[in-house]
């Protein structure tokens, strides 16, 4: 048994395909990523327009939606499922018996532990203070716990675990760390603070958002005047 690939797709060299794998329509494989090999094991479904970077390893029985975006260097296991339209960046480890439903995102760093459920729309966050000057260093990934089942449309925040068998309602916003079989429920938005009052949430000594005016002052002292190009 081989493999079978449409001719209207793009599987690159180094990509290795286990057999009975099912490449559909318009779907890119192998591309756009680091030079390591590409595994995708036995019994895969790759729906149309799915598009896979290289250096990816995956399991066996692995099944895509339409429209599914997995950037590199992630590790996924057997039987994992991934629905329609969702993105799951690099560096995310998946465990067997996964399944991740529709319009997701899955950042970098995230890890899903064996059979964990993600329902529609779920969002997993990484970066505490989005556009921090230091935000590749302050990345903190989720981690869903094993059998740990999350509901439609919520949001888990930076560095939170949901712990094993814990069930997360629908449009739940998680802000903490869930313990194993807990049932979470209900948003959590509120002010707490001002953003003057942020601080680095690993340590670095800046501010993820520095006043306004200290921030006017440093593009001036970067950016040319229109008077200035006028006269040039």
């Amino acid at each position: 048994m081989t493999a079978t690939i449409s001719p209207l797709s793009v599987v690159a060299d180094g990509v290795d395909l286990g057999d009975g794998a099912v490449i559909e329509d318009l779907c890119v494989i192998g591309r756009n990523g680091p030079p390591e090999r590409t595994v995708i094991g036995h019994g895969a479904t790759i729906r149309s327009h799915t598009v896979i970077y290289a250096g990816n390893t995956i399991g066996s029985n692995f099944a895509t939606g339409h429209h599914v975006l997995l950037r590199e260097a992630n590790v996924i296991g057997d039987n994992v499922s991934i629905g329609s339209s969702t993105v799951v960046e690099h560096h995310v480890t998946i465990g067997d018996g996964v399944r991740i439903h529709s319009q997701c995102f899955i950042p970098e760093y995230s890890t899903l532990e064996p059979g964990a459920w993600i329902g529609p729309r779920v969002t997993l966050t990484n970066a505490p203070f989005p556009r921090c000057p230091d935000v590749s260093r302050c990345m903190a990934g989720v981690t869903i716990g094993r059998d740990a089942r999350v509901g439609a449309n919520a949001t888990i925040l930076p560095g939170v675990r949901i712990g094993e068998r814990a069930l997360i309602g629908a449009g739940a916003i998680v802000t903490k760390d869930v313990p194993p079989g807990a049932v979470v429920v209900g948003p959590a938005a509120r002010q707490v603070k001002s953003i003057d009052d942020l601080r680095c949430p690993v340590g670095l000594d800046h501010r993820p958002y520095p006043p306004r005016e200290r921030a006017e002052r440093t593009d001036s002292a970067t950016t040319p005047s229109n008077n200035a190009s006028e006269e040039g």
